[in-house]
């Protein structure tokens, strides 16, 4: 799990510019936020939650990348949709927040 730290960085990785920076609260706060919307709606497609969580805890793809340990081509093709990632990839993903993938049963149609 990455290093959280104030003055807008994540891990030492500043998070992404077009925010300003936020203190250590206000991150774990975004923090708590991405994992709960995440583990409300298993029904997203992997792409829709690794996009949710890069944008509520206001990252680049590159960002996300480095602390996932992965590639940023890896997380741009995931988000647009050209790649589901193997499992391993996603949970590399997921792991940055403590998380894993799992399996869920079908919504009845």
């Amino acid at each position: 799990m990455p290093k959280w730290s104030c003055c807008g960085q994540v891990g030492g990785h500043t998070m992404d510019q077009r925010y300003n920076a936020m203190s250590l609260p206000e991150q774990l706060a975004l923090r708590r936020q991405a994992i709960d919307d995440v583990l409300a709606h298993p029904e997203w497609p992997l792409r829709e939650s690794v996009r949710h969580l890069k944008k509520t805890m206001r990252l680049t793809s590159a960002e996300m990348a480095k602390l996932a340990g992965v590639s940023t081509k890896t997380i741009q093709d995931i988000e647009q949709g050209r790649s589901d990632g193997t499992v391993q990839t996603m949970n590399r993903i997921f792991g940055m927040l403590g998380l894993k993938l799992g399996v869920v049963r079908r919504a009845p149609q």
